[in-house]
């Protein structure tokens, strides 16, 4: 016997089916969003994973093929590794939940959403963020919920709740809202410029909406969940951190941890630590959870400095933004290439260009998107933060900060009609030390405009912290915070904008939730700092993209033709652009509505290139003046080839002024002579001459 329960969101109906798949998981639901259908799980491990000081949660969004009627390519006929939409949408569901689960849990829990089937109309990205949050709160396993998410977008400048496929690709705002019973908890956002009154409209539209859902879930709940099961603590003693203050005084670790210098700190936190471990010798069940104790005494230290005294580790003010350098063409013969360092964190930047054709194709739930013009990829090697590690591809982590500087680039990109390339920037961190993500926006701009890429404006980003005390009025907003602030903190509130407004935003908390003044707070220091990062800094390295694309950037000119002579220039099988190519080195592109790209290092065989499309789809007229190629000659005559797949005949009276009794008389194999079109004969037949071109 199973139940359904139902709720209108955006204008469909969400039913959830409980009771009716999965009875061996912890939780689970089948959940329907029109004709989109995603089963959501939760199950938990009986016992806390031995050996870690951290909470082991995985979530996983699977994309299923059969979902929109696709066999998935290759040999193997089975769906491969995850997506990169796939990994996103992962990230945004573990974001909000993570801070749900108690602090001292140390069970395996996985949450896991397979799509089964996709309806345009309702983003299956969304069932699967609800269904999650509803089937941990109606299972076994300890979570604070409820939580819910909306998402909105903007069309023609109205917002739209939970938007279509389509709305949400096209539109002007892509933004993804989580709430708690209270407070906003997380928000992740892709848009156009929005200003920042807008946003702060649309985030808190999300968060109304929210509060239904969230008691729609409370119902649900309290009908048929499971009581939570108990757990086995991993919570540090009090007794031991009151022995700790014993042996390194609170002032001894606020003098530890208070160093501008990551190095530095870290050298001071473990001599802390080996004095510890010393005091406590005869202690193996302290010894065996000091490194988590001693973590949490710096941490209580770090947030008692910056709550109480206003006093950052770095000895910086709240507002204070770490020192900023910039530079670009650093790299030689690249197409583009920028640094940009705050702090200790340092990021080198390249930009690639390339032909339209070699744009990232795309293979997934969305039909719409078939391939990415614009690529950022992010690399955070071991060595930037002065570890040793077998570098093993890009992490979930890689992933999702590549695609956050990806989004915060792309309102500003010109269109495909105004610059007609692909584009890949690669942000490789050479140091980390806090927000490498943001950093990695602000080199990537400056390597777009190093590369000649006519950016519409400059991009830049920071990170604002946060330290929360006892009571919703009791905080501190920090500016640009760095590694220890983050780890110790309770928020990471990314932002990314130009001098117009936003275009991303990323928010990871730590707590649960987060007031409006907080909100409000965030976004507002964020637009400062971008604006004094954008003026102080990035301007006087690079003001301005390029007037044209680095000289070893591939050279790319764009003509239109009429989209019914494409044949005519592909030529049967390819055996007429392919001759192009092979003639100049050129690569070709063309678009199905006649849009022909042509690419290449040398601008001689470019027009030539250029020049034979053009003859290829231009009907000959009488009085032409052309060029050809004598590529056979006969008895009657020489025929000539203009472009490849582009012939006519010149009879032999008209090969020369005199009469000649054999055209090889006058014509030889390969010979590139200029003739003029007469016309058709009586057969219909186009002729030409070039005894009568001699006369022009």
């Amino acid at each position: 016997m199973y139940k359904s329960y139902s709720i209108e969101l955006g204008g469909r109906t969400l039913t959830v089916d409980i009771g009716r798949v999965c009875a061996q998981a912890n939780g689970a639901a089948l959940v329907h969003y029109g004709n989109t259908t995603v089963l959501s799980t939760v199950t938990a491990s009986d016992k806390p994973r031995e050996g870690i000081d951290f909470f082991p949660l995985s979530v996983e969004y699977e994309e299923k093929l059969y979902a929109v009627g696709k066999i998935p390519g290759g040999f193997n006929k089975r769906e491969g590794k995850a997506s990169e939409n796939a990994v996103l949408t992962s990230r945004v569901i573990d974001r909000p939940m993570r801070p749900l689960f108690p602090k001292d849990y140390r069970n395996d829990v996985t949450i896991n959403n397979m799509v089964m089937s996709v309806d345009p109309a309702c983003r299956p990205e969304l069932a699967a963020m609800i269904g999650s949050a509803l089937v941990t709160c109606i299972s076994d396993i300890p979570f604070d919920g409820p939580c819910a998410t909306t998402q909105i977008g903007m069309v023609d400048g109205q917002f739209i709740v939970n938007p279509s496929q389509e709305q949400w690709q096209n539109g002007d705002l892509k933004l993804t809202v989580a709430s708690t019973l209270q407070k906003v908890i997380m928000i992740e956002a892709g848009a156009r410029e929005i200003p920042e009154e807008k946003m702060l409209e649309a985030i808190y539209m999300a968060h109304d909406i929210n509060q239904k859902i969230n008691a729609w879930i409370q119902g649900i709940v309290d009908e048929v969940g499971k009581p939570k099961h108990t757990y086995e603590s991993c919570a540090v003693p009090a007794e031991l951190f009151e022995a700790m203050k014993t042996v390194v005084t609170p002032e001894e670790m606020e003098e530890a941890v208070f160093t501008d210098e990551k190095q530095k700190r870290e050298e001071n936190i473990k001599a802390v630590t080996a004095k510890m471990q010393e005091a406590f010798a005869e202690k193996e069940e302290w010894l065996a959870i000091l490194d988590e104790a001693i973590y949490q005494y710096e941490k209580k230290t770090v947030r008692k400095m910056i709550l109480k005294d206003h006093k950052r580790p770095d000895g910086r003010s709240i507002t204070q933004i770490r020192p900023l350098a910039a530079e670009v063409d650093i790299i030689p013969r690249v197409h583009g290439s920028a640094m940009f360092t705050r702090g200790q964190t340092q990021i080198c930047n390249v930009c690639t260009l390339a032909p339209l054709s070699e744009m990232q194709k795309v293979d997934g739930l969305d039909d719409n998107v078939t391939a990415k013009r614009y690529m950022h990829h992010y690399n955070f090697p071991s060595y930037s933060v002065g570890e040793t590690k077998v570098s093993r591809g890009p992490g979930r982590r890689e992933i999702g900060h590549g695609a956050l500087a990806e989004r915060a680039l792309i309102p500003v990109l010109p269109s495909e009609e105004e610059f007609p390339y692909a584009i890949r920037t690669v942000s490789e961190t050479f140091e980390s030390n806090g927000s490498t993500s943001m950093a990695s926006t602000c080199s990537s701009c400056m390597s777009l405009m190093a590369a000649g890429v006519p950016i519409k404006r400059m991009v830049a980003g920071i990170s604002c912290g946060l330290v929360t005390g006892d009571t919703d009025d009791d905080f501190v907003l920090l500016t640009d915070i760095q590694g220890l602030e983050d780890f110790f903190g309770d928020m990471d509130f990314k932002v990314t904008g130009t001098t117009e407004g936003i275009t991303a935003i990323q928010m990871d908390i730590k707590i649960h939730g987060l007031t409006r003044p907080i909100v409000e707070g965030a976004i507002a220091r964020c637009r400062e700092a971008r604006l004094f990062i954008m003026d102080t800094c990035m301007k006087p390295a690079i003001s301005e993209p390029r007037p044209s694309v680095n000289e070893f950037a591939p050279k790319i000119v764009q003509i239109k033709i009429d989209p019914e002579k494409i044949g005519d220039v592909v030529g049967q099988r390819g055996k007429t652009i392919n001759a192009i190519i092979d003639q100049t080195g050129v690569k070709i592109d063309i678009t199905d509505d006649g849009a022909v790209s042509v690419c290449g290092t040398d601008q001689a065989m470019m027009d030539k290139a250029i020049e034979m499309i053009k003859i290829i789809v231009t009907d000959f007229e009488e009085g032409q003046i052309l060029k050809g190629k004598v590529i056979s000659i006969k008895e009657f005559g020489a025929f000539l080839e203009f472009a490849p797949g582009k012939e006519g005949m010149v009879h032999i009276s008209k090969v020369a002024k005199e009469r000649i009794e054999h055209v090889e008389d006058v014509l030889t194999l390969g010979d590139i002579v200029t003739v003029k079109c007469l016309g058709k004969d009586k057969m219909g037949r186009l002729s030409f001459s070039i005894k009568d071109a001699m006369n022009k």
